[in-house]
């Protein structure tokens, strides 16, 4: 890893900006890079860019000092020219300010040209085809040999920052959490063995039939005495819809919530089952044991980050972990019964 030492060892830095785009689960792995940070840089101002989706989970973060919304998918509803100017207004506002440390963790051409165009002297990034041009500390990327987290650290110990937090965590309100207390107790859900279920996943190849979804709760409730929360968010509730009319027990259908309620109900929990997904993260990051349900994502990569948490997969297959969006067969999900997910989940509890 080429770090770049010399020339940043023993520098203040005034003002940070850290840039991690897209995915809400990619930006719960990269949480524990800020309480580093400001370990490292106490008196600094830490800014974090991410896209409005993601914006509301870093919006407590006592590490963080201002979230900064990178408005993509409005510059895409726009005229070409109009999106132009709007991030030419937008670079302008990032120039102004004046950040003396820019740390890509995104790295596709966007944010690597960003970065540079920012006018920031020390600028940060991964060693990506095309785009390394833009960063003077390029580190290797190791994305395909250590889990997420490790991943984005990396571009600190590049910095020569002592990594002492490794944990991604989440700063649920009081307001968020008394509405996920509330809607537990008015469900009679309090001291209660809970297992919540978030069944939707963004790629289809990542989804496991809702008939096993199915199964398995029935063998929760029976066999584990315990109550199934089906936890959804936006254009998610047909799906766990589904899965409540399948089943033969009475489970429970969580209300529609904000990303942090949905914290709030996930932190509630006594478990969590999902597919490798957003949600699946903040639920290991809130503290809940979480049970990884996976196929062609590698959990050794991306899994549920923490010992209390564990994974479940099809064995023996050679294409695990393919990293297919779609795929005809599926065989790694529709394969994997309900029973051996149900016994990696009695292990957990």
């Amino acid at each position: 890893m080429k770090s770049g030492n010399s020339r940043i060892k023993n520098r203040k830095f005034n003002r940070i900006l850290v840039i991690k785009l897209r995915a809400i689960g990619d930006i719960v792995l990269c949480t524990p890079v800020f309480p580093n940070i400001k370990n490292a840089f106490p008196d600094s101002t830490v800014d974090v860019m991410v896209e409005e989706a993601s914006s509301p989970l870093l919006q407590n973060n006592r590490f963080i000092d201002n979230v900064i919304v990178l408005p993509r998918k409005k510059w895409e509803k726009m005229p070409a020219l109009k999106a132009w100017v709007q991030s030419l207004k937008f670079i302008g506002n990032l120039r102004k300010n004046n950040y003396d440390l820019i740390i890509d963790l995104f790295g596709n051409p966007r944010s690597a040209f960003l970065t540079f165009m920012t006018g920031c002297k020390t600028r940060v990034g991964f060693k990506f085809r095309g785009r390394s041009i833009f960063y003077n500390i390029k580190v290797d990327p190791r994305g395909d040999r250590v889990h997420e987290v490790e991943f984005n650290l990396d571009a600190l110990r590049a910095l020569d920052i002592h990594v002492r937090d490794k944990f991604p965590q989440i700063f649920i309100s009081k307001h968020d959490s008394d509405f996920a207390r509330k809607w537990f107790k008015d469900n009679g859900l309090v001291h209660k063995k809970v297992i919540g279920i978030h069944s939707w996943a963004s790629w289809k190849a990542k989804e496991w039939p809702v008939e096993k979804f199915a199964q398995l709760s029935d063998r929760i409730v029976k066999e584990m005495n315990a109550e199934v929360v089906l936890l959804w968010g936006p254009g998610e509730m047909e799906h766990a819809e589904q899965i409540r009319s399948i089943a033969k027990s009475n489970i429970k259908l969580a209300p529609p919530t904000t990303l942090l309620q949905l914290a709030g109900l996930l932190e509630c929990c006594s478990a969590v089952v999902a597919t490798d997904s957003g949600p699946m993260h903040i639920s290991a990051a809130v503290g809940t044991p979480t049970l990884g349900i996976y196929g062609p994502t590698n959990w050794k990569l991306q899994g549920p980050y923490g010992d209390k948490n564990r994974v479940v997969y099809l064995e023996g297959l050679d294409c695990l972990g393919c990293n297919l969006t779609e795929c005809s067969k599926r065989t790694c999900m529709t394969e994997l019964s309900a029973d051996a997910v149900f016994g990696v989940l009695k292990e957990m509890i």
